[in-house]
């Protein structure tokens, strides 16, 4: 006899294809993350939010990207002190 059931849950459908796209992403099937959060909530008996505030944003890849070619090209401008860092940032 098997002891799983269904849950039908209503959620938004963007949400659903975004976590679906994130789960794959991970290798993890969207219903073993679903599990995961289940199983923490009723050993926990509380709801934890969280977001990776560590993931960079577009721009900052972007910024990353150009400082690794110019450090890889000996471009690099580093290291500095603290006066000669202002004086270059207040060119840019």
């Amino acid at each position: 006899m098997s002891t799983h059931t269904i849950l039908n849950v209503k959620t938004d459908k963007k949400l659903k294809e975004e976590a679906k796209k994130v789960s794959q992403e991970l290798g993890v099937p969207l219903s073993t993350v679903i599990n995961a959060f289940l199983k923490q909530f009723v050993r926990d008996r509380e709801v934890t939010f969280s977001a990776n505030q560590h993931r960079p944003t577009s721009y900052l890849e972007r910024v990353l990207a150009e400082a690794q070619r110019e450090y890889a090209a000996g471009e690099s401008r580093g290291p500095m002190n603290g006066d000669e860092l202002i004086a270059h940032l207040k060119t840019l």
